[in-house]
């Protein structure tokens, strides 16, 4: 009522009727042994007492609102939390497995998952963002604990008619060396890219193109229109050939990684 400084409007915004609300302010009025409202006024106007019992008020009111938000975000920061780092790809392995067990064994834990390269997963363990990372880019720094949990062999994605398929052995890297290659993630470096480089380097081998794509879904979808072959985790690469095998576009092949 002292805001709308009508009775109408204050009982239309409190959803009751004015006489119950008129009421209500008697009875206050009567409690307390003083007058709280010009009622000869219009607009309604509020006495001196009123006006400082209104803002006393509101300053109860905000601060009420203040502690329930001080108290809900207490609550929070009690609950324990496990923050996940991970590159896209390692969803194609073990990891949601892994996440759907932990849920299941500690369902009173907030987990959080994010996805980085393997780079910002150092940076984030470090400054206490991440409480674990999964990654593929090996590394070395003393302030971080590396565990290797699996190696994956590779497989080469190829486009569906391409001669290579037609052989019966695994293949080989040389048998890729004279094939345009595809690699992928573009940025940040180092990445996967650069291992799939380095395994060309380690043998002596240059492909004749290479093309560097942001992610693995593009480097399939150049795959499938014959600009070159990529080489994926097997995992990664059972997932791009359920894709690729509805798009009917690409296909994979196991080789060794010694040439």
């Amino acid at each position: 009522m002292a805001r709308e400084r009508n009775f109408t409007r204050a009982a239309e915004m409190l959803h009751i009727a004015q006489p119950p609300l008129s009421r209500q302010i008697q009875q206050l009025e009567d409690e307390l042994g003083v007058t709280l409202i010009e009622r000869g006024s219009r607009p309604v106007r509020l006495t001196d007492v009123g006006r400082l019992l209104y803002d006393q008020a509101v300053q109860v009111l905000e601060r009420v609102e203040e502690i329930r938000a001080i108290t809900q975000r207490l609550h929070e920061l009690e609950r324990p939390r496990f923050r996940i780092g991970f590159v896209p790809s390692t969803l194609y392995g073990r990891l949601p497995e892994l996440i759907r067990r932990y849920r299941a064994v500690r369902p009173g834990v907030e987990l959080t998952l994010l996805e980085l390269t393997t780079l910002e997963q150092i940076a984030a363990l470090k400054e206490g963002r991440i409480d674990v990372g999964y990654g593929r880019i090996p590394f070395d720094d003393p302030a971080i604990e590396r565990t290797l949990l699996r190696n994956e062999p590779l497989s080469a994605a190829l486009p569906s008619a391409h001669s290579l398929l037609a052989r019966a052995r695994q293949l080989r890297l040389d048998d890729l060396a004279a094939e345009p290659l595809v690699v992928y993630p573009k940025a940040p470096r180092p990445s996967y890219a650069d291992q799939v480089l380095a395994l060309f380097r380690e043998r002596g081998l240059k492909p004749p193109a290479v093309y560097e794509v942001r992610e693995l879904q593009t480097a399939l979808g150049l795959v499938a229109a014959e600009v070159g072959v990529c080489l994926v985790p097997s995992l990664s690469s059972g997932c791009a050939a359920t894709m690729s095998c509805t798009a009917r576009s690409t296909k994979r092949r196991r080789f060794l990684r010694s040439s």
